[in-house]
């Protein structure tokens, strides 16, 4: 009589298993398949731009020194606290913005161009660079869409080579 392969009826430790064997539940599969999908991978994206814009704001407000100025300092404590807040929350609405808007931009345009070529490499975010300079910058007119397409593209090769090459 031959002996199972993992002793005597024993599951297999899955620890040391090459990932087609592992088995997955139901429910890890389909989380797995929405965060594979482009709509989710947005989403999530722009929330968290949304978020980190939102904190930076925040702290840059708090750092610009602009507000000292003589009148600034006229005003009574209480006003100079309401004055500060909304000036705060005003700046911090601007930045969560802008940053949630590029991270929506620049993760759906990577997803579907990663969708259409079947490859993980620099180009996806060299071209969805690309597209999110110059979709940023489209009010301004070609020349301003042509350089943040350049820019946006130049930055964006920089950090997935950096990401890529990292030791």
């Amino acid at each position: 009589m031959q002996q199972p392969p993992f002793g005597n009826g024993e599951e297999p430790p899955t620890k040391y298993m090459p990932f087609f064997f592992n088995r997955s539940s139901p429910d890890q599969v389909m989380a797995a398949s929405v965060m594979e999908s482009c709509p989710a991978k947005a989403a999530l994206s722009g929330g968290a731009g949304f978020a980190l814009g939102g904190a930076f704001g925040m702290f840059m407000s708090s750092v610009d020194l602009g507000s000292t100025t003589d009148e600034f300092l006229k005003l009574s404590t209480r006003e100079q606290l309401k004055f500060t807040l909304r000036d705060m929350g005003s700046r911090s609405l601007s930045s969560a913005k802008n940053f949630g808007m590029v991270a929506l931009l620049f993760s759906s345009s990577e997803c579907v161009i990663e969708t259409y070529r079947a490859k993980n490499d620099m180009y996806n975010g060299i071209s969805a660079g690309c597209m999110t300079g110059g979709a940023l910058s489209a009010r301004a007119g070609p020349k301003a869409m042509l350089g943040g397409c350049v820019g946006f593209a130049a930055f964006s090769a920089a950090i997935d080579y950096y990401m890529r090459h990292w030791e």
